[in-house]
């Protein structure tokens, strides 16, 4: 048995309320509309019983024995219809011979053949209609005798099993369709569901790689700079040149500012995941940030060469375009000073508007690294999803003693500086553009 339908359902069919609930053999438990429908339609056929059973002719040419029994046998047919939900098929087969000698039937029998058409399978259900006809037509035109024409009578029988038929038929395809209109909407539900966790999952991914690129470099830096204290503070101790004041405070400045700009770059993080109103998140990096970036990797050790032969270009382009030149650089000198400590390090910025823009950064492969800092490893899976956002590819692999990390990169202009001749034109169809977040 199913459980009992919510309270603001009970106005509904059964057979809306749990999935197949109109198939014959399936038991639903009856809704309050259910109760009240059974109950009119069993009034309905009490009442033909009773006005056939007081309006009926005599029939002297029947026998005895059927005249006596067609009372009965039509109060039969009305109790049957409590049953007719669950055996509908059954109920209309059974009731095949009772229509073929009964008159007082009539009323239980409309309701037997809407529930024909109802609750059975067409093929089946045209089958069972079809021997109703067949065998109750002969005794239709019998006690009809000299009131009716033959053709009148046929035709009324006709008429009266079709038309309850077909209004079963209708019914049952109503509430198909609206079956079909039920899992279409959980279905859109489920798939919007899944679009959402799509997209949370996303939105997910793309925090833990911003997360990534901030923090990573930032920490590195501190790793190394603590680094290089604790060791000249070992060789303090081991009898070489003692550190300065100055030097010390130097270093735990440097530690110090290193550590508030992780911070920073933290909380514009943070800033902009909250969606706070409050905070600006403030400039993005990009390629005219890349000489800091460069000077902050020297100040902890490494030596770093800066090839550019963009003509200055790069600096025109699309912000998310810069930014990813920004990110690859930075995880380039990062990787480097993890896994090849005092390696030095070739930045290549190269391209233009007809070859596109090339990023790379190569190292060499020194072997130094006995406790490198440690990482999650999702930095290069974080920076290809990055690149091929913005239409490129990027490629890493060691080679000859050289490990090499290259960007391609479409070269994609602003809209209102790709062509001034048309920029005023453009405008409109630029605004109505859904704006991208910064990836």
């Amino acid at each position: 048995m199913t459980d009992m339908p919510a309270p603001r359902d009970w106005m509904l069919p059964s057979a809306l309320l749990h999935d197949g609930g109109h198939v014959s053999g399936q038991r639903t438990r009856r809704t309050g509309r259910d109760w009240l429908v059974d109950c009119a339609l069993f009034a309905w056929a009490v009442a033909l019983w009773v006005l056939t059973l007081c309006t009926a002719p005599e029939a002297d040419f029947l026998p005895h024995w059927l005249v006596v029994m067609d009372a009965p046998l039509g109060a039969l047919a009305c109790v049957a219809l409590w049953w007719r939900r669950r055996y509908p098929l059954a109920l209309a087969i059974a009731l095949i011979p009772i229509a073929a000698v009964s008159t007082t039937v009539f009323g239980a029998l409309a309701v037997v053949i809407l529930n024909l058409g109802l609750r059975v399978h067409r093929r089946t259900a045209w089958a069972v209609l079809v021997a109703h006809i067949a065998l109750g037509m002969p005794y239709s035109i019998l006690t009809a005798g000299d009131r009716a024409p033959d053709w009148t009578t046929i035709s009324f029988v006709l008429a009266y099993y079709l038309f309850f038929y077909a209004w079963g038929a209708a019914v049952r395809a109503k509430r198909q369709l609206v079956s079909r209109l039920r899992a279409d909407a959980q279905r859109e539900r489920a798939e919007h569901a899944r679009h959402l966790a799509d997209v949370r999952r996303a939105e997910r991914e793309a925090i833990a790689r911003e997360m990534h690129d901030v923090l990573a470099h930032r920490i590195s830096l501190l790793s190394v700079h603590a680094g290089a204290l604790a060791y000249r503070t070992d060789a303090k101790q081991s009898g070489a040149a003692p550190l300065s004041d100055a030097e010390i405070s130097s270093s735990a400045q440097l530690i110090r500012d290193t550590a508030h700009q992780a911070l920073e770059e933290l909380r514009d993080v943070l800033t902009v995941l909250r969606g706070s109103a409050q905070g600006s998140e403030g400039p993005q990096p990009g390629v005219a940030d890349l000489p800091a970036l460069v000077a902050e990797a020297e100040r902890a050790g490494q030596r770093v060469t800066v090839v550019r032969d963009d003509d200055a270009g790069a600096a025109r382009l699309r912000g998310p375009v810069q930014r990813t030149v920004y990110r690859v650089v930075q995880e380039g000198l990062t990787n480097a000073r993890k896994h090849a400590p005092g390696a030095h390090v070739t930045v290549t910025l190269s391209g233009g508007r007809d070859r596109g823009l090339t990023v790379a950064v190569r190292n060499g492969l020194t072997g130094r690294a006995d406790r490198p800092i440690p990482g999650a490893g999702a930095g290069l899976t974080g920076l290809e999803e990055r690149v091929a956002l913005d239409g490129g590819t990027l490629r890493h692999g060691a080679s000859a003693g050289t490990f090499t990390l290259v960007a391609e990169l479409p070269w994609a202009e602003p809209a209102a500086t790709a062509r001034p001749a048309d920029a005023q034109d453009r405008a409109g169809a630029a605004a109505a553009q859904p704006q991208l977040p910064p990836h």
